[in-house]
């Protein structure tokens, strides 16, 4: 299929869905429909307790639904006949119920979770049993195991681009290194966001340093959880954009496993074992994922990540849980790409200008959760986790200048072009070997209460944080290329004690209006421990520098929720962003405590969500994030030199987030064929709010760098009974610029300049073959082929992955 012809499907589905009838009246009954309702009824629990957003599967069909608030349900248009639903939802085991259809009337059932399954004692950010995220004061989005399974993702981006708000920059192609921008924020190294997995900070140091160097592989995880509004105020210390937290599959209440081989262009390989069950009182699930390539676009890389959890039933109180992780990689990872006069030139989009450079990434985790009920309306949950990060990287050394002037130990290898000024690169005959080791060690005990305060129904939750974290930073230099010993010109140790306190009660004023008031104060008191550097025009030596600071911050946080009929509610927060300086930054390489404030914002938003029919979802938010203090990244990976005085800044985002949902199968009356459409817009504008001089040039009102105006995610997914799927996709980002001063003409080096816009299709076929428990899939990435600049860091151009075609195989037993 043609470029043209896919953004004609996709822009007539959009005119279609804008045009869309809109809920006012809340008299209008939005379950109206002149199709036949065959079967409908309740789900609730033994006790009698509604169950709102289980999840009801006509099994052998692709007919499903999500229970109302209220626990009730309808399923339409399905022919005479015996059926067996299938019901589950989060917490409740889940079972079978036949039903028999005769002459089109309708069958009541009421549907009874007779048995609680027990969960892992996790912390999690968000209800996301609830559909709709009814009493969710904020832009929230859920994303669960089935759309990852359909997005058939060969980079974890590819399902964070399916929430609203969330822009996502691709460095290898891969997403081994996740940089994710929420609503215009800087997307380098994603230190804007805090990034959890099942509720444990994953970072490097989660205060000090919260840079992705490793990002958890999307390939096993169950689902994803976004939170972008006041909500997130119980979370940090990095709560300026959002939180993302991936969740892992807990222990089943029965025997199931599942094994998964995809392969493709390039050498691409991904394997992945999941196996879990129940013994008595323990479960356990256990899953081993091998990831290898030695050709997508410029990368090669060999990954391992071995992961088990273990629930144990204490008692009818209590459950303890313990998750163990193992994850190792190396890959050809480089901060140098392409030069724009290569780009232009064409035919060196995946030269490897470094080929020995490589990046060796080991990580061992370990937590504990646990939680225990001292009565109906009181629990506390504890969680405590330690995780060491070894990231050592040999990078070549090589050399640009204007001139073309090779350095004093140049290899002969030259890139780009020596005839124009600045547009040749140097390889270098040495090394920087940066070998950074960090650990972390945290507990979080945390107490909820249910109580009546003012006569109405309420949940406090109180906590407490502590967190240690230690890095140590060698970097070796060696005197030629590839080698990975040396001169040992720099050695330190970064030290942080952070204390958090906070507290949220979530009040149900009336039945229809929640309201949320929270508060979180952060302490955090760092060390940085100079023991060995260069010093100007006195050269390498041993030192003791050793400086320290404390930064001590209060965050508040509101939020409400309001539902004037069951299927629409307006939400809205505003909230104090926060998120410390990294250490480096906020003390010097000669000892100095800069005394740097914490990146601080306040956030407002106002949306609503509505179900109006059976067909339809519409979510929208405007949002508006105003910093007096952004700092704005030195680092390497932003472009920077990695070391210097923090600039910062005032900056205003503000901007509107959208997400519609159709399902065309409800509209039209099919009953064979599941079909919808989904798309998800955000428009924003990002920009510097006061007088800020760079180089004599007043840059107030300009963008900030890469906060595209715009961006869009968009699919259509067909499922049939037969077990055929398809999924075609719509990635399209606006234009962005490269720096602060909006340069428009790219510099010869690459790293400066605008980058255009692009559109991205991909298509994901898929075949369940329920007889023999198998699952065969077929996808292609970038459908069209479209050559487009995916970033200008670190240093120089990174191209998008060209096309690339990918087939898999599960079997689940």
């Amino acid at each position: 299929m043609s470029y043209k012809g896919l953004s004609r499907i996709f822009a007539i589905l959009f005119l279609f869905a804008s045009q869309s009838p809109a809920f006012s009246n809340e008299n209008f009954d939005p379950r109206s429909s002149d199709n036949t309702l065959v079967i409908a009824g309740k789900v609730s629990t033994i006790e009698g307790e509604t169950i709102p957003y289980a999840n009801i599967m006509v099994v052998g069909t692709v007919k499903g639904t999500y229970t109302n608030i209220d626990g009730s349900f309808e399923i339409y248009d399905l022919p005479d006949g015996d059926y067996t639903l299938k019901v589950s939802a989060v917490g409740f085991k889940s079972f079978t119920r036949n039903v028999t259809i005769i002459g089109g009337k309708m069958s009541e059932v009421n549907l009874v979770f007779e048995e609680t399954g027990v969960e892992m004692p996790q912390i999690e950010v968000i209800a996301n049993k609830d559909r709709v995220f009814s009493r969710v004061p904020g832009s929230v989005t859920f994303i669960d195991k089935k759309e990852i399974k359909t997005v058939n993702p060969l980079s974890g981006n590819e399902v964070l681009r399916r929430s609203p708000g969330v822009h996502v920059v691709d460095e290898e192609g891969v997403g081994m290194r996740v940089n994710v921008g929420i609503r215009g924020l800087d997307p380098d190294r994603s230190r804007s966001v805090l990034v959890m997995e099942d509720g444990v900070p994953v970072a490097l140091a989660p205060y000090g340093e919260p840079e992705m160097y490793y990002t958890p592989a999307m390939d096993r995880m169950a689902g994803v959880e976004i939170l972008k509004g006041s909500g997130q105020i119980l979370f940090g210390p990095q709560t300026i954009g959002g939180v993302i937290n991936y969740i892992t599959a807990n222990p089943p209440q029965e025997e199931e496993g599942s094994v998964y081989v995809q392969g493709g262009q390039g050498g691409f390989f991904s394997g992945l074992v999941n196996y879990g069950n129940t013994f008595g009182n323990t479960g356990i699930q256990a899953n081993l994922l091998r990831k290898t390539a030695n050709n997508i676009g410029p990368t090669e890389f060999d990954i391992t990540d071995f992961n088990t959890k273990f629930l144990f039933k204490v008692n009818e109180k209590s459950e303890l849980g313990m998750k163990l992780g193992i994850y190792n990689e190396v890959s050809n990872s480089t901060y140098v790409g392409i030069n724009q006069v290569m780009f232009d030139q064409g035919g060196q989009d995946f030269t490897r200008v470094a080929p020995d450079d490589q990046l060796d990434v080991s990580r061992y985790s370990v937590s504990f959760s646990h939680k225990y009920r001292f009565n109906k309306n009181v629990r506390l949950r504890t969680i405590a986790y330690g995780y060491r990060t070894t990231r050592n990287w040999n990078r070549q050394d090589f050399s640009i200048n204007n001139d073309n002037t090779p350095p004093s130990n140049w290899t002969g290898v030259v890139w780009g072009d020596r005839e124009v000024p600045g547009g040749a690169i140097f390889m270098r005959d040495g090394t920087g070997n940066r070998n950074r080791q960090f650990e972390v060690a945290g507990v979080e005990p945390r107490l909820e209460v249910d109580h009546k305060l003012f006569n109405t129904e309420n949940e406090l939750i109180v906590g407490t944080r502590f967190l240690y974290e230690r890095a140590n930073e060698q970097r070796v230099n060696g005197t030629k290329a590839g080698v990975q010993s040396g001169n040992l010109v720099e050695d330190e140790v970064r030290t942080g004690h952070a204390i958090a306190a906070y507290m949220q009660n979530k009040m149900r004023i009336t039945s229809k209006f929640d309201f949320n008031a929270g508060v979180r104060f952060e302490s955090f008191n760092y060390e940085r421990d100079i023991r060995r550097r260069n010093f100007a025009n006195i050269g390498i030596r041993d030192t003791v520098l050793v400086a320290a600071n404390v930064i001590n911050e209060i965050i508040p946080g509101v939020g409400f929720n309001y539902r004037p009929v069951n299927v629409f509610n307006i939400f809205g927060g505003v909230h104090k962003g926060y998120a410390p300086p990294r250490t480096k930054d906020a003390i010097t390489s000669l000892g100095d405590a800069l005394d740097l404030e914490a990146e601080q914002s306040v956030n407002y938003e106002l949306g609503f969500r509505t179900e109006p029919t059976r067909w339809l979802f519409v979510e929208a938010t405007g949002f508006v994030m105003n910093f007096s203090n952004q700092v704005i990244p030195v680092s390497e990976s932003a472009g920077g030199l990695g070391f210097g005085l923090v600039n910062g800044g005032a900056t205003l985002n503000r901007g509107i987030e959208t997400a519609v949902v159709m399902d065309l199968s409800n509209l039209l009356s099919m009953t064979r064929v599941s079909l919808t459409y989904d798309i998800n817009a955000t428009f924003l504008r990002a920009t510097y709010s006061e007088d800020r001089f760079i180089n004599g040039t007043n840059i107030n009102g300009n963008r900030t760098p890469y906060a595209p105006n715009w961006f869009v995610n968009s699919a259509l997914t067909l499922r049939t009974e037969s077990g055929f799927g398809l999924r075609l996709v719509g990635n399209f980002v606006g234009d962005q610029f490269g720096d602060e001063l909006n340069t428009v003409e790219a510099s010869a080096d690459g790293r400066i300049g605008w980058i255009p816009g692009y559109n991205l299709f991909d298509a994901v076929f898929s075949y369940d073959v329920e007889k023999w428990n198998s699952r065969f899939n077929f996808s292609i990435k970038n459908l069209t082929n479209e050559r487009y600049i995916a970033t200008r860091r670190p240093q120089g151009i990174r191209v998008g992955i060209p096309r690339f075609i990918t087939a898999g195989y599960e079997f689940r037993f």
